[in-house]
């Protein structure tokens, strides 16, 4: 074979595209099950007769079960077959989707967002490890592209089915369907996906709690686990009031919330893949700034809108988003490189605990913030707009010193000089 037939093969194999896809359909459901709550805020609130306060409460239940379900696993996440791993909490996460659709009371609903935490807590940090075991430096930047899609996939198909469903029947009937839906998951898990083992050919500390501790006491991944959980307030402080706030105080009507979900979610689909292929071509901390001004700017205009017309929340919501793609996609990809090869599912595991804290902290802060006013708007939401502004500012420079020690590491150590 010349070098010339060698340069001609494709960059992925028909099998990392296959699991590409899959990780990107399992990211999906999980983020599909924590983003329905921010467009049924509208319905169960009135529906259960609960504040904002106790919503918020629901979406942090989630978030904190989420965080200690990763760090109870941290220890274990390299030790076995990331697999069998994501299979069992998979599983998990589906019956507990089934039980959010049942519940009936707050407390009910409650606790059932609280075991749902436990099992989906544990899958994004596994799909995390699985796409750095498969796929090279070099690709992961279009691999976390298409992986992030699935964000914006919740946006086109879920959410827009899911208030479909709950205006049409009741708020259950989303979780339902998404238990239905997510099922298929894991019959293709089990069906196709090959075992992923290769970590357990390097030599595996000899207790979990050991790993575990060598995890969290590395500096490198204190400085990414800082920045990851800056990086997730912003997003956990807008989210679960944004359709309250475009409902009562920009007034666009609930039955047009579909709307501005799938044309935001068809934009982000469509830029998602090219902000990956950006930050593999120009990289990933230039994509990642650009990112970062965008949100800034976005997130001042968002939060200080009032009323206007229907187009201009569209246009807003899709610039925001954008900005938001640009930094998650670069970070993700960025942050890949951190861990050894041994730690990957460990530091995955306490990185996305560490996310759901933040966004738990982040979730109740806003509840706090945020009060609904006599005339039914939402009052200080700009507050939640500055605070997201400072953290972006902070998070920007710490991913500047990741990178910065990710190139020092890459660096061959100069040979000692002769005398």
């Amino acid at each position: 074979m010349t070098h010339a037939d060698v340069q001609k093969k494709p960059e992925f194999t028909r099998y990392q595209i296959f699991v590409m896809g899959l990780l990107a359909f399992l990211q999906f459901s999980v983020i599909l099950d924590f983003m329905i709550m921010s467009p049924l805020g509208a319905l169960i609130m009135p529906a259960m007769e609960i504040s904002p306060r106790q919503f918020g409460l629901i979406v942090s239940a989630y978030a904190f079960s989420a965080g200690i379900s990763g760090l109870l696993m941290a220890g274990f996440a390299d030790r076995y077959d990331r697999k069998k791993i994501l299979l069992v909490f998979y599983t998990g996460f589906v019956a507990a989707t089934v039980w959010c659709g049942l519940a009936q009371t707050f407390p009910m609903l409650l606790l059932a967002r609280i075991v749902t935490g436990i099992f989906g807590g544990v899958i994004g940090s596994v799909v995390l490890a699985i796409a750095t075991d498969l796929f090279a430096p070099q690709l992961r930047g279009r691999v976390m592209g298409v992986i992030q899609t699935a964000f914006a996939a919740s946006q086109v198909l879920g959410l827009p089915v899911g208030l479909y469903l709950s205006n049409r029947w009741t708020w259950h009937a989303p979780f339902l369907a998404m238990a239905a839906f997510g099922a298929i998951g894991g019959i293709i898990i089990v069906w196709r996906m090959q075992p992923v083992v290769e970590h357990l050919k390097a030599p595996q500390e000899h207790s979990a709690f050991t790993h575990l501790l060598n995890t969290l006491s590395d500096p490198r991944h204190l400085t990414a686990f800082a920045t990851t959980a800056l990086l997730t307030t912003g997003g956990f402080m807008l989210m679960p009031f944004s359709s309250v706030f475009t409902v009562n105080n920009l007034g666009v009507s609930i039955e047009h919330l579909p709307t501005i979900y799938l044309i935001t979610g068809l934009c982000t689909i469509f830029v998602g893949p090219l902000v990956g292929r950006a930050a593999d071509k120009f990289g990933k901390i230039p994509v990642f700034m650009v990112g970062s001004i965008v949100t800034m700017i976005m997130v001042m205009i968002y939060t200080h809108l009032g009323t206007v017309p229907f187009a201009t929340v569209i246009i807003v919501n899709v610039l925001m988003f954008i900005g938001i793609f640009s930094r998650m996609i670069p970070f993700q990809a960025l942050v890949t490189s951190v861990p050894e090869t041994t730690k990957r599912g460990s530091f995955n595991a306490v990185s996305a605990s560490i996310q759901q804290f933040a966004g738990g902290f982040a979730s109740i802060l806003a509840g706090h913030i945020v009060a609904i006013g006599a005339d039914g708007k939402l009052q200080h939401f700009a507050w939640v707009g500055y605070i997201v502004v400072g953290t972006t500012i902070v998070t920007a420079v710490l991913t500047w010193f990741i990178q910065q020690g990710i190139q020092k590491r890459a660096q061959p150590i100069p040979e000692a000089a002769t005398t």
